[in-house]
């Protein structure tokens, strides 16, 4: 099942994303399925013009990213992989949609692209089991952990540099039957190809974050893990688009402009 959250210019609606041949609908949903079952309403908008797609989930609470997960990104980083794993935080604010422009800072002048699996919590989770974590966990989406890299080295403190509004692109739905074991992840930016990596290699698998996270906070519904991303990435400047994949999931492409 995939869950989209779109907009046809009034409030916020999730659906059910239906393929049929070339086509894509979007079957309207009563509610919010994080918190009732995902009833639709009968109504199915086909996804084209009028239509666009939201960020699929808005966290409640927080995005829990997870640094150098892949010992090929921590290389070319500079740096070894952690013997734990490296959290960090981007702010519900950071995050934005399919198609929303990536916006870069005043602050800085080195913005990268980092392409990702992430985790979409289904419901409380605190201390919970690496065997138990999959039920804890409501589907898959594709993210692009955006991050200014100058800001990065100076703060000490990844802050600024992680969690600037539009920092975090969320979409284009959630996958809730996606097998997170051994998928592509994937990123180009204008058409290149740039990160061409798999889950496999992750360090921390997804069972075991979804548990050490939950051994230090509460995970609540809607809640976001940030996997980590492979080797490959890359500076983006105004102008640039930036695509980023999960294989059998998706693609979520941004633009990228600065303000001038």
């Amino acid at each position: 099942m995939r869950i989209a959250r779109f907009t046809t210019g009034d409030d916020p609606r999730f659906a059910l994303v239906q393929q049929e041949g070339d086509k894509t609908f979007l079957a309207v949903l009563g509610g919010d399925p994080l918190y009732m079952p995902a009833m639709p309403t009968g109504e199915r908008v086909e996804l084209g013009d009028g239509v666009r797609l939201l960020a699929p989930v808005i966290p409640r609470s927080k995005v829990v990213c997870v640094g150098k997960n892949y010992v090929d990104h921590a290389k070319e980083m500079g740096g070894e992989v952690p013997p734990s794993p490296l959290l960090f935080f981007k702010p519900n604010t950071s995050v934005v949609g399919p198609d929303d422009p990536i916006v870069l800072p005043d602050f800085t002048q080195e913005v990268s692209y980092e392409a990702e699996l992430a985790v979409v919590i289904s419901k409380v989770c605190k201390d919970v089991t690496p065997e138990n974590a999959r039920s804890y966990i409501l589907g898959y989406t594709v993210a692009n952990d955006v991050t200014a890299r100058d800001a990065q080295r100076t703060d000490g403190q990844w802050a600024r540099a992680k969690g600037f509004d539009t920092s975090c692109p969320l979409g284009p739905w959630i996958d809730t039957d996606l097998n997170p074991e051994d998928v592509g992840v994937r990123s180009r930016v204008n058409g290149e190809p740039r990160q061409d990596g798999r889950t496999r290699d992750m360090v921390f698998d997804v069972p075991f974050l979804v548990s050490y996270i939950s051994e230090a906070m509460t995970l609540l519904p809607g809640d976001v893990i940030l996997t980590g991303t492979p080797a490959g990435v890359g500076r983006i400047d105004h102008g640039d688009r930036v695509e980023c994949e999960v294989e059998g999931l998706g693609v979520l492409a941004n633009p990228v402009m600065r303000r001038r």
